[in-house]
């Protein structure tokens, strides 16, 4: 058996992380020219949600198998699966194929960053875990720097096609690098994979999402989404090697990691989804300009994470929670009172960093937090839970997003939805008759001064949250046993 390069092992899981960081500064910046291009306004937030759907319902999976089968061939099945779904994306030509395409991308990233999140776990301790951190955070921080500069440079000189493209050559470098210096031993037993939970959770998953963006007929999702919910928890209970071991949840560190790290990605990807949308849509800013109002936000969230990782070991993990989910309450609520029509584009930027450091304090002590509080036996499932919770927020926060601003769309019955499409392109609808292009935009800019409240009401309910987060032991962890002993 040969010994793990713990070094290179950590730039390869620095690059996956990069890669994922990476895709989403350059796609958010690049998605108002791909709908000015494509078309189909109305299927905007479905480029995002269709990623984040299909990534958050395979995170929970991707984790019991890595705690089944090992680490490395998870998440090396998840990068190749990234890679080919990012080339496919890039070859599109419609915006069916986008969707389509983001879809299997979304595929092989809910393998990327939790798993790649449980290496590091199994391969530090918690001192050094918390100094890792900071390498991690200068990854996004790069990423973040670089990305809205890339994706306007590519929009601009060459073809919005080419975001998808840019992570292929470091995807290549991050398998190269598992495949030569990570080794792990993995005592095989015969188990089963849950099946039917995992079933009952991706119909659970895709109906809540059609309920959220219900405009009309569309609302008989969350019903359905409520029965296969009461079915999925029940199945998990019963199941020998489930999906989402619903023992777990006796770890009252892990609910509250969970119910906060919901709410506040919903705040977060809808900020990063639809801030763009608004500079350019809104505002008529350039590309460059409305990917570049999430910078503060993905430079900011590293710098915190970098200081997070050294105070953990002093403060504990409560008063980072506490503190920074309270940071993420004043950015977003100057968003939401400030950034109108007639905003100057220093709003964005101020409101973005601040909740950009909020959650590099309160991201980092919650996720360090849930590894703490389990075994390596559940690290895994651990890890990828508080992952899934994150990912199926920000999928749902989007989703809702999207169906306020396509409702405030087709208000006027007069005006076409798909006429919309005209403000971002590189003229901003300057072809269109004036009065039509003022409807468009008080349109376009009313549904998303809407969404800006509820990006502020998720950091509000998730500050909430983390006013109940319990005090955890930074040196105990709680076995499976423990975990499956009655309460």
């Amino acid at each position: 058996m040969r010994t793990t390069h713990r070094p290179l092992t950590t730039l390869a899981l620095a690059l996956s992380l990069f890669m994922a960081a990476l895709e989403a500064t350059v796609v958010s910046t690049a998605m108002p020219t791909v709908v000015g291009e494509l078309g189909g306004i109305q299927h905007y937030a479905w480029v995002f949600t269709a990623y984040m759907l299909s990534s958050t319902i395979t995170v929970p999976i991707y984790g019991k198998l890595a705690d089944l089968y090992g680490r490395k061939p998870v998440l090396l099945f998840g990068i190749v699966l990234f890679l080919v779904g990012s080339i496919a994306s890039g070859m599109s030509t419609s915006m069916a194929m986008l969707i389509g395409f983001r879809t299997l991308q979304g595929l092989g990233a809910g393998a990327m960053q939790p798993v790649a999140l449980t290496v590091i776990g199994d391969l530090y301790t918690l001192e050094e875990r918390a100094k890792v951190q900071g390498a991690f955070s200068a990854v996004w921080g790069i990423a973040g720097l670089i990305g809205p500069i890339t994706g306007g440079f590519i929009v601009k000189y060459l073809t919005w096609h080419w975001v998808f493209f840019i992570n292929v050559p470091v995807g290549l470098g991050c398998v190269g690098l598992l495949l030569s210096y990570f080794h792990e031993r993995v005592e095989r037993k015969p188990q089963k994979l849950d099946y039917a939970g995992a079933a009952l959770l991706t119909g659970w998953v895709v109906a809540l999402l059609v309920g959220v963006q219900g405009v009309g007929v569309n609302l008989w999702g969350l019903p359905v989404a409520a029965v296969l919910l009461a079915a999925f928890v029940a199945v998990e209970r019963r199941a020998a090697e489930p999906i989402i071991p619903m023992s777990i949840f006796k770890v009252p560190a892990i609910v509250i990691s969970s119910i906060a790290g919901a709410l506040f990605s919903a705040a977060m990807f809808g900020a990063t989804t639809y801030v763009p949308l608004f500079v350019q849509g809104v505002l008529g800013g350039t590309p460059t300009e409305a990917g570049g109002m999430i910078t503060p936000m993905i430079v900011g969230w590293p710098l915190a994470a970098l200081v997070a990782g050294r105070l953990l070991l002093k403060t504990g993990f409560r008063p980072l929670i506490v503190g920074g989910l309270g940071l993420t309450v004043v950015g977003t609520s100057l968003m939401a009172l400030l950034l109108g029509p007639q905003a100057p584009k220093l709003v964005p930027e101020v409101a973005m960093g601040l909740f950009g450091i909020g959650m590099g304090f309160a991201s980092t002590a919650l996720l360090i937090a849930v590894q703490t509080s389990v075994g390596w036996e559940l690290r895994g499932v651990a890890t990828a839970s508080n992952m899934f919770f994150r990912t199926i927020g920000g999928a749902i926060g989007v989703g809702l997003m999207g169906g306020v601003m396509v409702s405030q769309l087709l208000k006027d019955p007069t005006v076409p939805i798909s006429a919309a499409n005209a403000l971002m392109s590189p003229d901003h609808g300057k072809d269109l008759p004036a009065e039509l292009l003022a409807t468009l935009s008080g349109a376009l800019g009313a549904g998303l001064s809407i969404n800006f409240w509820l990006i502020c009401a998720f950091t509000v309910a998730a500050f909430t949250a983390g006013l109940f987060f319990p005090k955890v032991s930074r040196t105990t962890t709680v076995s499976s046993t423990e975990v499956a002993a009655p309460h």
